[in-house]
């Protein structure tokens, strides 16, 4: 410990006393040096400009240790553009019945609708009426005209086929094509009402499934109200008008179901 004391203390006073030019160049530079001597190359620049820069021991990489780091790049890129690609979606499913696109592949394009009702549109909205009565009013009076004309309509053809009170068969019988033939006017007439709400609100007019149903629900009411002229050729018709009838108002009890659902999607 002695002999190592003596000699850092010998090298300070030497180094202390000689001149600057005599004194042996820092680590880095003895280091480069070394290199040169040894293999009688320059050392690469890299390696001289970190050994300068930070005075300790440099590693210098070689070409199987960079191949190996590109490796390790690509594959992380890899990984990340896999962990995207499996990352889950979301799709919108809109129809997986065809026909909903053939039955609006024989409607008029919905550009010329809106160019149609564009006049009442904006008369509509000039009046200012309240938000709340524009977006609820179709479905409100719709709701009457299905429960109240539809439901007792209904039950007036029920009792048609099944009372045996001919009187209460005979008012029936009076009542029934009146209410629903009232129910078909007000439905095709409430129609131009939904399409005007949806387009001051500026909302898609054809693409809902309450549009299609109500489309079908029209088509087949318009085929209703056309049997009972060929009762009299056909009796068995009767039984055909009845059960279609039910099936009617099974389909617009479906169709106020997803207009209540369209409504409250904005």
């Amino acid at each position: 410990m002695a002999n190592a004391n003596a000699y850092v203390s010998f090298r300070l006073n030497v180094n202390a006393t000689l001149p600057p030019s005599v004194l042996p160049p820092p680590f880095p530079k003895r280091l480069s040096a070394l290199f040169e001597i040894q293999t009688g190359l320059k050392p690469p620049v890299a390696f001289a400009a970190k050994a300068s820069k930070k005075g300790s021991s440099i590693l210098c990489p070689s070409s199987s240790v960079q191949k190996r780091r590109a490796k390790n790049v690509v594959n992380a890129a890899d990984k990340v553009e896999y962990d995207r690609m499996e990352e889950p979606q979301e799709r919108f499913l809109y129809s997986f019945s065809p026909l909903s696109l053939l039955l609006l592949s024989s409607l008029p394009g919905a550009g010329a609708v809106r160019s149609l009702f564009a006049p009442f549109v904006e008369l509509v909205k000039s009046w200012n009426l309240p938000d709340w009565l524009v977006h609820w009013g179709h479905p409100g009076n719709m709701a009457v005209v299905l429960f109240a004309m539809g439901g007792y309509g209904t039950y007036l053809g029920f009792r048609i086929r099944t009372s045996e009170d001919v009187e209460e068969k005979a008012k029936a019988k009076d009542l029934h094509p009146k209410l629903m033939g009232g129910m078909f006017f007000f439905f095709a007439f409430g129609a131009t009402g939904g399409i005007t709400s949806l387009l001051t609100s500026d909302r898609p007019i054809f693409e809902s499934p309450h549009a299609i149903t109500g489309l079908i629900g029209l088509t087949l009411l318009t085929i209703q109200t056309i049997l009972p002229s060929l009762f009299e050729g056909n009796p068995g018709l009767r039984n055909v008008h009845g059960i279609l009838g039910s099936g009617i108002m099974a389909l617009f009890l479906v169709h106020a179901t997803l207009g209540l659902q369209l409504g409250l999607s904005f």
